[in-house]
């Protein structure tokens, strides 16, 4: 079950004007972008960046990355093996499926395990 890819997560009060800034830091447009529960979601560059009120980000702030598997049964044994705590999900998501873990030593992570028409764009670099 290797990591595909890893993203910093950034959260952020308002997307809208968030966004210019990391459009010019990357160079890139907004791979994807969607809403989830009371939050609003931009994947840019090496960044996911979470907007919304303070309420609803009180929730996610402790999530430190995102990172997309192949499988989160993977990840669920890997959790169970190591002695980690599965925090939410899995849950349907509008990527996918998605499940976040705290790990032994405190790290809190979000696993995304993308849906078929998700992972032929993530492939094709989109």
């Amino acid at each position: 079950m290797p990591a595909l890819a890893s993203f910093a997560r950034i959260h952020v009060d308002d997307l809208d004007r968030a966004l210019p800034t990391f459009v010019d830091l990357t160079g890139e447009q907004p791979a994807s972008r969607f809403a989830f529960r009371d939050l609003e979601v931009a994947r840019i560059g090496g960044y996911l960046l979470v907007a919304g009120t303070a309420e609803a980000l009180a929730p996610v702030r402790d999530t430190q990355a995102t990172t997309v598997v192949t499988s989160l049964a993977e990840v669920l044994d890997l959790t169970a093996r190591h002695g980690g705590q599965v925090l939410d999900g899995p849950n349907e998501v509008p990527t996918g499926r998605n499940l976040t873990v705290r790990h032994p030593g405190g790290a809190v992570i979000e696993y995304v395990e993308f849906d078929a028409a998700t992972r032929a764009r993530f492939a094709a670099g989109a």
